[in-house]
């Protein structure tokens, strides 16, 4: 045998040898061992006996085989026989050491029997009272071994228990659960050969003490051990007697009940099915649920019982179903006998445990677990029954409370049982509870949350079932309408609360219920159901679940319940109505309450008119019901919600067929009532409910009478008083703007439209304005208005015949009417059509000549333009001047001449004036228009300041003509300005024109001031007629007025983006409407363009001028472009110095252009349309203002995009960087972020790479080389460069590869750069990306693209990392501060946030520097192990090249990190990723290994914090794991040959060593369970080898803290040939402190600390092995509690509690650095209430002590402890709390 074979560790502890090897309080203990070695001191034969011995003991030190051993034995039983006259052993200790490992199990049998030889004369020779004294030695080897040994061995060891151990009687308590344990295995099988010998031997062992005091220790043993269990229970059915309910079993078991219900739940609680199920047979045997000891049992034991219990139903096994169903039903076969008894003993202990199970789940299993404890028990109808009663709507309320926590994490088991319990639990007992417990909440007001609950139900779970949608839910829906109706009536006022959520209820039911179901009663048994016809919906539901219906008046039956739930509706209805009305106005509840209420209504109307089959006689008055609502509605506080669903029933009913008595609306007040309330709601400040108000005035045109409704809009536009007409004809615009063209508006509502057409002429300033606006905002085309005019003036009355008329022999055709008619209606028609086409101008003619008339909807038109001769394919333009053109050629009658003449002179003129307006345009003199024009401008800008609307169009009007004649006339030419040329214009405005001083101010003011709103369109219509026909004599106006419309179409996006919000009063805000928004980015699309287009003629000519005619622009690199961010917001202010030309260099065009792709892109990405509850009215309009909005803000884009790409591209970028909510949305929201602005504006992917690269090669190029400027000179190479890589994100592999060529190219040209630039990094970050997603595509086979990828790669990355290494100010680069300076070609300069205006004028800027805000600055270390480090394989693919880029990091970063570190293991956090990444790599393995180990072997490694410990664990394991050489490199370090040099400082080679002790402890820390379970061998060698040669406490230390984390990291039974090593050196130590006190500040005192901290974690552990021994250092039975009264302290820690207590208390001293305060026990973690769950050591916060006395509260406390926690705990054990206290330890500042 090996003798480095763990089997046999080797070890001769320097302990004291015989007397003094045992440690014993006992006064008669001690005297006896004094008596012993006074009489043996002095005897002669006795000192040769112990030097005999000694000798045989050395001799173990050359066994290496199992020969061997039994040599070793032999010598050694021979030695004692020898001596058979002293009744003492010489070195005990170990003696017994040798023995225990003697009986190891790998050993042969033969080992085994020749042990067992010696213990049995040993144990002779000491007899009783020696065995007693000694008992801890000899047991510690002969308890584990019967487990183990052989079945001829085995009559030997019971021999010995019986001979030596049962003759100790009442010795044998402290010992008791250990000896129990011993022999438990001997019950495993009932038919084995020892069975009935164990089962007798335990018996007997029972009454050496009290059967009670066996029993508990029993029930310790099932607590504590799994393995066990199951021999426990064997026992237990043999023993426990067969009770009956009113026997006690307290008697057998004694007071402590909770420790036997601990027991039996560990055990129905254990993985193995036959523990279970034995654990069941022994509770129906000797625990019925009904006994008395259940019922003495505290309310929390229970609960722990009946959890255990339920939870074996989730084993789906038969057998135990059967027997815990016997359990809780009792054992009656009877099912009526048996819902009995489980109702009087179990159900409500079952209830209340599953109950408190849902409501608080332990993190011990899954949140689901009780419900489907709840679903199995089901199964069991007598169970299911009973237990649905009374737990379902408590399950059902937990359930939805876990369901609504998780939703965020969409937790499937717990929706999936959600919907298991629904469709288990019996419909008609759950909807019973429910609505049981509903109508208390609408009775009583108490709050049970079931409405809640039922709405959960119907809105989360699929309601399939047939039963509950056909019988269920049209039973609880009627009963609930009825008591509804009792409610309201009663009280309306009530209508808050409960009512309104059972309201919403309603609502809810109503969806999921047939109607045909509504119309019929389910069945009642036989004996209800003939009264059934007789009962109400309420009392019919009562009767039907079995409820008691107390209400003794009933409402009157009915035998179709659907009648009654309209009948009710109705009088709900009616009666919130009258008391709103009542009130006026009423509280919110209330018409909240009606709104809900008309929503049912509605709903069953539609329905029943839908599909019911019969006529519904109903007993309501419907004339009552209709001015009871209209009375409702004609309240100011009724909100429009309210309005719709009134107005949209009243509707419903008007038209239902099935109803009888039927409402009717036939009567005008009744539509007049609801047209003007609908009126209202047309308001401009209530545009949210435009879209629905004018589809319900259209609903009501067609179910009224004809002209009824038209009629009603007129009479409200003819009001006497001026506000009512503003707003009725502001209202019938947004009625005509809304109307589609084939409802025939023009004809339909003529009469308003032409009280509206006549305004456009009408003498009142502010009447015509109104007109005006109305035309501007609502017309939508002019077509619509000129058919009904076209109409009329084809009226078939008018008939003219054709004649020639000879005048001065010229003959002139004509035409001649043929008779009279209505003249002055024709003039009147033409004055209208005049004033129309004088309004339109060229937009109606545009219309009127693109439209054709057979497009037209209206069929009469058509009719008399054929009549006319007109051809239908013509346009209306063409048809317009072809009948005016008969006005102007036809006269009366020469006998009718008299009497039409007149009129006819009046339609001529009109006509004429309508052609001239159509064909042609005046002329004016320039002497009036000098004195015109400033006097024009200064009347409108008193006009807008002083808010005068009425004459701003005209005045406006009358401007454009002015400056059109100016423009005319500097041309020193009357020809008009369409024909001439564009350059002619510009230059001839050079030369002429020169704009008023006032002018900008007074458009900007005409558009900005918000009272000013109305009339805007006609300030913009102004500004893009003016500024592009008079360029460039308009120039100067064209940038502060596009700034102006920035700012307008931001406060409007705000109004409308605040519209879009929830509105908790009910009142609707201000938002623009679609109009307002596209007329505004009309004007800001013209002006851009216009700015940039007239800019880009200047900047030609600049470029033509020379070099030197611009001082500084040239040599000031990037510098020269940042410019701009720095000056004011008036770009025409000149900058003074050096500075002037750099400004100039940019047109205030491009800082318009910026502004106003801010404006677009917000517009872009806000105004997209979530419609978030599709219930609000409002939702129609804003979806439509958002809509168009935004597909108008495209096409503006898409127009400044094609004219100038990269100059918008630049400024969308640019806002990209410095909006953080755009670069969120552009990640969140593709299609409406930036990234999706870039794929809509640029066809394609290739084509947008292709521009930034570009826009990145003008950047990065010196200023000598450059082809041209950037465009946008804020913008700098680093933003482009991260706008590039999130763009690299985005694209898909083919479209990757589209962008490859491009990109490559610069980053070739970047690596190929001499001196290092930022931009270097940046192109890094973007090749790794677009890398990656070209890698996974089948293009990286093409080696011209794999080449490319592997050098530019290298290159860059080389670059990086050895400008990194070399940097002056090298730890810089890996902090992440905005304040640092940024590195550029090996100089460090600091971030120029003053500007360029900071700059003296003498000073030139470097051209090396480059300029970036904070916010742009790289810190690019952190990428390193996230981006870079992984994609070296993938990207470098040669093993060569990998390896070399990661010995470039670890030389030029890693390393150098390190190094600077005060502590090793607290190098940057980055760092240590790198090396967490590059472990990952094989081919890298050799270059970051010597790091790691040079990391490991630092002597300040363990100064560091344990928390930053933690990261490098992966780390260093690796080192382990992939190195074979470095374990037994770091064991040899460990190992303990003395030094060479005589000059060596004893103490530090023993810190070295203790050190390397560490680091085995550090790295055993970093593997997995088991890990290095090969390697055990050689550690425990070691270790062994440090206990026997050196004794320093210091070293020995470490040998426990490396056995703390073996005992983490391995599986206990792995270390069996390692116990009685620890055993003895465990007992050694603490027999020492016995005998011996150490002095306060003595070094032995950490050892002792050591040793306690492994105990401590030992006993928290709890592992098999160790229980078996633990009773040497604990009171491991129930006496640790109830301690008996003759009791004295057996295990160690007792006695050490008794001795150091008793020491005498010192001077108060000084507290150490370290160590704890004197009173200690407050540091000491005992288990708490709030930490009962789990068991965690106690010691793990002490870290050093000073004296002896600060371990008392461990030494006296922990046996009690250590009990509790076994009961508390239920054997869970917090591995947090260990693994941190174990690292901390290591990690301790050293």
């Amino acid at each position: 045998m090996s003798s480095k074979s763990p089997t046999i560790a080797q070890t001769s502890t320097g302990g004291t040898p015989g007397t003094n090897a045992a440690a014993v309080l006992d006064p008669t203990k001690s005297r006896t061992r004094e008596k012993l070695h006074q009489t043996y001191a002095s005897d002669p034969k006795y000192k040769k006996y112990t030097q005999q011995v000694e000798k045989c003991l050395n001799a173990f030190d050359n066994v290496h085989e199992w020969a061997d051993c039994i040599a070793f034995l032999k010598q050694l039983l021979k030695t004692f026989q020898s001596y058979m006259q002293f009744k003492e052993i010489p070195y005990k200790l170990i003696v017994a050491k040798r023995l225990a490992q003697c009986l190891n199990p790998a050993l042969p049998t033969g080992v085994h029997q020749r042990a067992l030889d010696v213990y049995t004369h040993i144990l002779s020779v000491l007899g009783t009272e020696g065995l007693k004294r000694d008992l801890p030695l000899w047991s510690s080897g002969l308890f584990p071994f019967f487990e183990y040994a052989a079945t001829s061995v085995k009559p030997i060891l019971l021999t010995i228990y019986d001979t030596h151990y049962l003759p100790l009687q009442a010795g044998l308590r402290p010992v008791m659960k250990s000896f129990i344990l011993a022999l438990l295995p001997g019950l495993e099988e009932e038919t084995g050969e020892f069975f009935e010998k164990v089962l007798n031997l335990l018996d007997r062992l029972s009454g050496t003490v009290s059967p009670v005091f066996f029993i508990q220790n029993i029930w310790l043993i099932m607590i504590t051990m799994s393995s066990a269990r199951g021999t426990a229970l064997n026992f237990l059915s043999r023993r426990l007697p067969r009770l009956h309910a009113d026997e006690d079993i307290t008697q057998i078991v004694g007071r402590d009940i909770g420790l036997m219900i601990r027991a039996f739940a560990a055990a129905l609680e254990d993985d193995n099915l036959l523990v279970r199920r034995g654990a069941l047979d022994i509770l129906l045997q000797s625990m019925r649920i009904d006994s008395a000891a259940i019922k003495r049992a505290h309310s929390e034991d229970t609960v722990i019982l009946m959890r255990a219990a339920t939870g074996v139903v989730l084993r789906r096994d038969l057998s135990l179903n059967r027997r815990l169903y016997t359990w809780l039903l009792g054992p009656d076969e009877k099912s009526d006998n048996q819902t009995v008894y489980l109702r009087q003993h179990a159900l409500q202990l079952l209830n209340t445990t599953l109950k408190d199970e849902m409501f608080a789940p332990s993190g011990e299993y899954s949140e689901s677990q009780p419900f489907k404890i709840f679903i199995s028990l089901l199964d069991k109808w007598e169970i299911g029954s009973a237990l649905t009663d009374v737990l379902v709507l408590d399950a059902l309320k937990a359930i939805r409370f876990l369901m609504q926590r998780n939703a965020e994490e969409r937790n499937e088991d717990i929706s999936m049982t959600a919907s298991t319990l629904y469709e288990a639990v019996e419909p008609s007992i759950l909807w019973k509870q429910l609505l049981a417990a509903i109508m208390k909440d609408l009775t009583e007001d108490s709050k049970t949350g079931a409405i809640d609950l039922t709405l959960f139900l119907l809105r989360s779970l699929p309601m399939q079932d047939d039963e509950v949608r056909s019988i269920h839910l049209p039973v609880i829906f009627a009963a609930i309408t009825e008591e509804l109706q009792r409610k309201i009536n009663n009280d309306p006022s009530t209508a808050a609360g409960a009512v309104r959520e059972c309201l919403a209820l309603q609502e809810e039911i109503f969806q999921h219920i047939p109607l045909e179901s509504l119309s019929r009663q389910p069945g009642l048994n036989a004996a209800l159901q003939t009264s059934a016809s007789s009962l109400s919906s309420l009392a019919f539901a009562y009767a039907f679940y079995g409820l008691e219906f107390t209400e003794s008046s009933s409402s009157s039956a009915v035998l179709n319940p659907l009648i009654g739930v309209v009948e009710h509706m109705f009088c709900i209805s009616q009666a919130l109505s009258r008391s709103i009305s009542a009130q006026q106005g009423g509280s919110i509840e209330l018409r909240a309450a009606l709104s809900q209420v008309l929503r049912v209504l509605s709903g069953v109307i539609r329905t029943v008119d839908r599909s019911c089959d019969t006529t519904l006689s109903l007993p309501w008055k419907p004339s009552e019901w209709l001015y009871s609502m209209l009375n409702c509605l004609d309240l100011e506080a009724v909100s429009f919600t309210l309005v719709d669903q009134v107005v949209s029933l009243i509707l419903s009913l008007h038209g239902a067929q099935k109803l009888s008595p039927k409402l009717s609306m036939d009567k005008r007040p009744v539509v007049s009532r609801m047209v003007k309330k609908l009126f209202r709601y047309l308001h401009a400040d209530l545009a949210t409910c435009h879209v629905r108000a004018v589809s319900l005035i259209w609903s009501i045109e067609s179910t009224s009478r004809p002209h009824e409704v038209e009629s009603i809009i007129a009479q409200s536009m003819c009001s006497p008083e001026s506000r009512n007409v503003y707003e009725a004809h502001e209202a019938f615009g947004v009625l005509w703007r809304l109307s589609e063209d084939d409802s025939l508006p023009g004809v339909r509502l003529k009469v308003p439209l032409m009280i509206v057409l006549e305004t456009l002429k009408h003498d009142d300033p502010s009447l015509r304005r109104v007109g005006e606006t109305w035309m501007r905002c609502n017309l939508r085309s002019y077509i619509r208005v000129l058919e009904p005019v076209l109409r009329d003036l084809l009226d078939p009355s008018i008939r003219r015949i054709p004649r020639v008329s000879r005048v001065s022999g010229k003959e002139i055709g004509g035409f001649v009417y043929e008779r009279s008619f209505d003249q002055r209606y024709v003039a009147h028609l033409l004055e209208i059509l005049l004033s129309i086409v004088q309004f339109g101008g060229q937009g109606f003619s545009k219309s009127a000549r693109g439209t054709f008339l057979r497009r037209s909807y209206d069929h009469v038109l058509l009719h008399r333009l054929s009549l006319a001769g007109i051809d239908a394919n013509t346009s209306y333009l063409d048809a317009l001047i072809e009948v005016l053109s008969r006005f102007l050629q036809s006269e009366p009658k020469d006998q009718d001449a008299p009497v039409m003449q007149p009129l006819n002179t009046v339609i001529q003129s009109s006509a004429i004036d309508l052609l001239q307006t159509i064909v042609a345009r005046g002329e004016i003199e320039m002497l009036a228009i000098e004195v015109l024009e400033p006097a024009v401008i200064g009347k409108l800008f008193l006009c807008v300041h002083l808010h005068r609307l009425d004459i701003q169009n005209k005045l406006l009007r009358f401007l454009h003509s002015i400056i059109s004649a100016s423009t005319s006339y500097a041309c020193n030419g009357h020809s008009p300005p369409e024909d001439r040329s564009a350059e002619g214009s510009q230059e001839s405005g050079k030369r002429g024109y020169t704009v008023n001083s006032l002018l900008t101010q007074t458009i900007m003011d005409g558009i900005a001031i918000p009272q000013n709103r109305p009339v805007m369109q006609h300030w913009l219509d102004f500004v893009l007629m003016a500024v592009p026909q008079f360029q460039p004599a308009l120039q100067s106006v064209v940038s502060p007025i596009a700034d102006c419309l920035c700012r307008q179409l931001r406060s409007l996006l705000s109004d409308a983006l605040k519209a879009n919000q929830p509105m908790a009063n009910g009142r609707y805000p201000r938002v623009a409407t679609d109009a307002e928004f596209i007329m505004l980015l009309n004007a800001l699309e013209r002006l851009l363009a216009l700015g940039l287009t007239q800019k880009s003629d200047a900047n030609s000519q600049e470029d033509d001028t020379p070099v030197q005619e611009k001082p500084g622009t040239e040599s000031g690199g990037i510098l020269g472009y940042v410019s701009n961010v720095f000056t004011t917001d008036n770009a025409s202010t000149a900058v003074e110095g050096q500075l002037t030309a750099i400004v100039q260099s940019h047109s205030p065009g491009y800082k318009s252009l910026h502004d106003g792709i801010r404006v677009l892109l917000a517009i872009w990405v806000n105004m997209v349309w979530h419609d978030t509850t599709g219930l609000r009215p409002e939702a129609d309009s804003l979806s439509m203002i958002y809509n168009r909005t935004h597909a108008r803000c495209r096409r503006v884009l898409e127009h400044l995009f094609r004219a100038h790409p990269t100059e918008v591209l630049e400024s969308v970028i640019e806002c990209w960087d410095r909006d953080a909510l755009l670069r969120s949305k552009g990640s969140d929201q593709p299609a409406t972020g930036v990234f999706g602005l870039i794929d809509v504006l640029i066809a394609s992917a290739q084509s947008a790479v292709h521009m930034i690269c570009d826009s990145i090669s003008v950047r990065i190029s010196n200023t000598s080389e450059r082809s041209r400027k950037p465009a946008n000179a804020n913008l700098s190479d680093v933003v482009l460069f991260n706008f590039l890589e999130q763009y690299f994100q985005r694209l898909e592999g083919p479209l990757a590869l589209q962008v490859w060529g491009r990109f490559i190219q610069l980053a070739k040209d970047l690596a190929s750069s001499r001196d290092f630039k930022i931009q270097v990094f940046l192109a890094l970050k973007c090749l790794c990306v677009l890398g990656d997603k070209v890698t996974q595509t089948t293009a990286i086979d093409d080696k011209r693209i794999r080449k490319d990828l592997q050098e530019t790669f290298g290159k860059l990355l080389d670059a990086c990392v050895i400008f990194v290494g070399k940097s002056t100010d090298q730890p810089n680069w890996m902090r992440r501060t905005t304040k640092e300076s940024m590195v550029t070609n090996g100089r460090s300069s600091p971030a120029l946030r003053g500007g360029v205006s900071d700059m003296k004028p003498d000073e030139k800027p470097d051209s090396s520097t480059v300029t970036l805000s904070d916010n742009a600055k790289p810190t690019w270390g952190a990428e390193l192990p996230s981006q870079l480090v992984p994609e070296l394989r993938r990207f470098l693919m040669d093993n060569d090249k990998v390896a070399s880029a990661c010995s470039n990091i670890v030389y030029y970063i890693v390393s150098p990190g390190i190094k600077m570190k005060a502590r090793p293991l607290d190098a940057d956090v980055v760092v240590v990723d790198i090396f967490r990444e590059m472990i990952k790599i094989p081919p890298a393995m050799k270059v970051w290994r010597v790091a790691v180990i040079d990391v490991l072997y630092d002597q300040r490694i363990f100064n560091s914090n344990s928390s930053v410990a933690t990261k490098w664990k992966p780390i260093i394991k690796a080192v382990f794991d992939g190195d074979k050489t470095s374990f037994p490199d770091l064991l040899s370090r460990v190992a303990t040959s003395p030094s060479a040099n005589i000059f060596t400082n004893r103490e530090h080679e023993m810190l070295l060593r203790s050190l390397n002790l560490r680091r085995l402890a550090l790295v055993l820390f970093t593997g997995e369970k088991n890990h290095f379970l090969t390697q055990l061998p050689a550690i425990q060698e070691k270790l062994v080898d440090i206990l026997r040669n050196v004794p320093s406490p210091i070293v020995q230390c470490e040998v426990y803290l490396c056995i703390r984390v073996l005992l983490c990291r391995l599986a206990a039974h792995s270390m069996t040939s390692f116990w009685p090593v620890i055993l003895t050196e465990l007992y050694r130590i603490f027999e020492q402190i016995i005998d011996s006190i150490p002095s306060d500040g003595s070094e032995d005192l950490q050892l002792i600390l050591s040793a306690s901290k492994c105990l401590d974690l030992l006993l928290t552990l709890q592992t098999e092995e160790f229980q078996i021994h633990q009773w040497i250092f604990i009171t491991d039975t129930v006496d640790a509690v109830f301690r008996p009264d003759d009791w004295s302290p057996e295990s160690m820690f007792d006695q050490l509690a008794d001795v150091v207590g008793s020491l005498p208390i010192p001077e108060p001293r000084e507290p150490r650095g370290i160590g704890l305060s004197t009173s200690t026990s407050t540091s000491l973690a005992f288990p708490t209430h709030s930490d009962r769950a789990l068991r965690k050591p106690i010691l793990r916060s002490i870290r050093q002590i000073d004296s002896i006395r600060d371990l008392f509260p461990f030494f006296s406390h922990v046996s009690i402890s250590s009990y509790e926690s076994v009961y508390a705990s239920s054997g869970n054990i917090d591995w947090e709390a260990v693994e941190q206290g174990v690292l901390d330890d290591m990690f301790d500042g050293r």
